[in-house]
C-alpha cells in the first residue's frame, strides 16, 4: 500500500461517505476534499468538513498509519497546526497538534471501494510486466490517452526547456550559440551526440560564423576539432583539410584536448561522423540567419527546405578518407530532419517563447502533429498494446509516459492509471 493511493482515494472519495465517523465515533461530513498539494506541507489545502456538526475549514493530512504523524515530526512543525482532519489507512494511536489539541482522525481501510482496491492491487502486483497496465491499456479510451499524451508532450518540452535555459545562461544569453550546440549534439545522434556536443563546446560561436564564409575552413574546423584530421593519410582532400585546419587552429588559438573522439562502430555509413560533420558545416555555410529562420517558422515543409543540405562534393564518392564508394549525394533525409525538428527545433522554439513570455502552444501542437512518429522499441511496444502513436507528438508523449510514469510506477499520477482505477468493474 502506497500513501499516494490514499491521496487518490481521498481526492475522488473512493470510500463510503455515509455514516462516516472519526475513530472517536463523531459523525463526519465532507463538504470539500480541498486542493491536492504536491509540495511540502499538508497533503490537501483548504478542505471543508463537519465534525460532530461543527464546520471546520483547513488542511487534511494523510498517512498509512496514525503514528506516521510522529514519525514525520509533524507535531513540531507549525505548518501542520492548521490540519483539521487526519485520514489514515490504519489507526494505531491518537495524534495531537503542537499545542496538544487532538486531531480528528478517520480510518478508511474498511470503507474503501472494493473494486477500486481490487484494481489497485492488481495494477501494482509484482508480476513482471513491461508497464503495470499492459493488460488494460488497450481498453482505455482514445480520448483519455490522446489528451494525456498532449499534456505529457508539453511536460517533456518543459524538461528540455529547463536544460536549454541553463545552457543559455552559460553562453551569456547567446541564442545562436545554444542552437549550434543543440544541432551539433543531435547531428551526432545517440552514438556521437556527446562527441559532437563536446566539439561545439570547444568552439566560440564567433569562430563558426567567421569560418562559414569559407566552406573549406568550416569543414576543416569541425573535422579537425573532432580529431578526424590527425595522423598521415595520402588522400588529397584529407591533406587539404588538414593544412586548412592547422591554419584555422593557429589563427583562432584552438585546442581540442577536451573533445570526445567520435565513433564509427556499429554506424551505418550515412551516419559516419565525417558525413554528419560535413553536412553540419554546409548547413551553416548556406543558412546565414539560421536562428531567426528557425524561430519564425512553424511549417514542416519550410523546415525541409532550410535543412535541405548536402555534404561537400568530396563525400559524393566517399564515406571516409581515401576509400572510394559508389557516387551518391550525401543529403539530409526527411527522417533525419524530422529528428532535428523533434529534438532541436521544437524544444528551442518552446524555450525561446518562454523566455519572451509568449504562448505558442497551438503552433507547436500543429507542427509536432504533422511530423511522423519516431520508430523505436518503446513506441512499437505501445502500438502493439494499442495503435495510438501516429505523430511525433504522440511518440514523444509515450516516451515521457514510459520514462517518468510507467518505469517509476507513478500510475496514481497518470491519467491512464486513474482511468483504470476508476473502472466500475475490474478487468486487469
Amino acid at each position: 500500500m502506497k500513501e499516494d493511493f490514499l491521496h487518490y482515494v481521498w481526492k475522488f472519495q473512493k470510500f463510503t461517505t455515509t455514516q462516516l465517523q472519526t475513530t472517536e465515533g463523531e459523525p463526519v461530513k465532507i463538504m470539500s476534499v480541498g486542493q491536492h498539494n504536491f509540495d511540502a506541507g499538508p497533503d490537501f489545502f483548504n478542505a471543508k468538513i463537519s465534525v460532530a456538526n461543527q464546520i471546520w475549514a483547513g488542511n487534511v493530512e494523510i498517512h498509512l498509519k496514525s503514528s506516521d504523524w510522529y514519525a514525520h515530526h509533524h507535531e513540531k512543525d507549525r505548518a501542520y497546526d492548521s490540519v483539521i482532519l487526519h485520514v489514515v489507512w490504519e489507526h494505531d494511536g491518537e495524534v495531537f497538534r503542537k499545542d496538544n489539541s487532538p486531531i480528528p482522525t478517520i480510518e478508511i481501510k474498511n470503507i474503501v471501494d472494493v473494486v477500486t482496491l481490487q484494481n489497485y492491487r492488481k495494477l501494482f502486483s509484482k508480476k513482471q510486466r513491461w508497464i503495470p497496465c499492459e493488460h488494460e491499456f488497450s481498453h482505455v479510451s482514445d480520448f483519455t490517452i490522446n489528451n494525456w499524451l498532449e499534456r505529457l508532450y508539453f511536460e517533456r518540452l518543459q524538461q528540455k526547456s529547463e536544460l536549454i535555459l541553463k545552457e543559455l545562461g552559460v553562453s551569456n544569453n547567446h541564442w545562436e550559440a545554444v542552437l549550434f550546440n543543440l544541432l551539433a549534439k543531435n547531428f551526432g545522434l545517440k552514438v556521437n551526440g556527446a562527441a559532437f556536443y563536446s566539439l561545439a563546446q570547444s568552439l566560440d560561436f564567433s569562430t563558426v560564423k567567421k569560418c562559414a564564409e569559407k566552406p573549406l575552413e568550416l569543414e576543416a574546423l569541425f573535422l579537425g576539432q573532432s580529431g578526424l584530421l590527425e595522423g598521415i593519410n595520402e588522400d588529397g582532400y584529407f591533406q587539404e583539410l588538414q593544412k586548412t585546419y592547422r591554419y584555422v587552429s593557429h589563427k583562432f588559438q584552438l585546442t581540442n584536448d577536451a573533445v570526445i573522439a567520435p565513433k564509427y562502430f556499429r554506424l551505418r555509413p550515412p551516419n559516419f561522423p565525417t558525413i554528419r560533420l560535413s553536412q553540419l558545416a554546409m548547413l551553416y555555410k548556406e543558412q546565414k540567419q539560421l536562428f531567426s529562420k528557425i524561430i519564425s517558422t512553424h511549417e514542416k515543409e519550410i523546415f525541409y527546405t532550410i535543412f535541405s543540405v548536402t555534404a561537400s562534393k568530396y563525400w559524393d564518392t566517399h564515406y571516409n578518407f581515401g576509400v572510394i564508394s559508389a557516387k551518391r549525394k550525401k543529403k539530409l533525409t526527411t527522417a533525419f530532419i524530422d529528428l532535428l525538428l523533434i529534438n532541436t527545433v521544437i524544444p528551442l522554439q518552446f524555450s525561446y517563447a518562454q523566455y519572451l513570455n509568449k504562448d505558442i502552444s497551438e503552433e507547436l501542437i500543429q507542427l509536432a502533429s504533422s511530423i511522423a512518429k519516431e520508430e523505436n522499441s518503446v513506441i512499437k511496444k505501445f502500438n502493439v498494446l494499442k495503435p495510438i502513436a501516429k505523430s511525433a507528438l504522440d511518440s514523444q508523449g509515450l516516451l515521457q509516459l514510459k520514462k517518468e510514469y510507467c518505469d517509476n510506477t507513478r500510475c496514481l499520477h497518470c491519467a491512464v492509471g486513474n482511468s483504470i482505477l476508476g473502472k466500475k468493474q475490474s478487468a486487469l
